[in-house]
């Protein structure tokens, strides 16, 4: 069973940058496509971007289009998640997620997913 352990997160201000990694223990994950997801207080878990695979292109929800980016070192079995310019709304727990069904917005779409960071951002 694939592991995905995530890193990063906290408190920033306003405008401020943080990066998110999700480190497999496998180097499967690199065949993966892997999701990132954001869930504020009493909402649902909602889809903000994944790296695809193969081919490693990315596609964001329009609402951190821009800001965010999304990468991946095979490697280090990682893939980052680069903020910046965070706002207040983008206070959510984020989560990591890696599939192979053949989707990639929705929650179903992923088999393996991270523990979750909180990343507050304070306006």
């Amino acid at each position: 069973q694939m592991q995905l352990v995530q890193s990063g997160g906290g408190l920033v201000q306003a405008g401020g940058s943080l990066r998110l990694s999700c480190a497999a223990s496998e180097r499967t994950f690199n065949e993966y496509i892997v999701g990132w997801f954001r869930q504020a207080p009493g909402k649902e878990r909602k889809w903000v971007g994944t790296i695809l695979w193969p081919g490693g292109r990315t596609i964001y929800w329009d609402s951190v289009k821009g800001r965010f980016t999304i990468s991946r070192d095979s490697a280090k079995n990682t893939v980052y998640l680069q903020m910046n310019s965070l706002k207040p709304e983008d206070t959510a727990v984020y989560y990591c997620a890696a599939g192979n069904t053949g989707g990639y917005y929705f929650t179903t779409d992923y088999q393996y997913w991270s523990q979750g960071t909180q990343v507050t951002v304070s306006s």
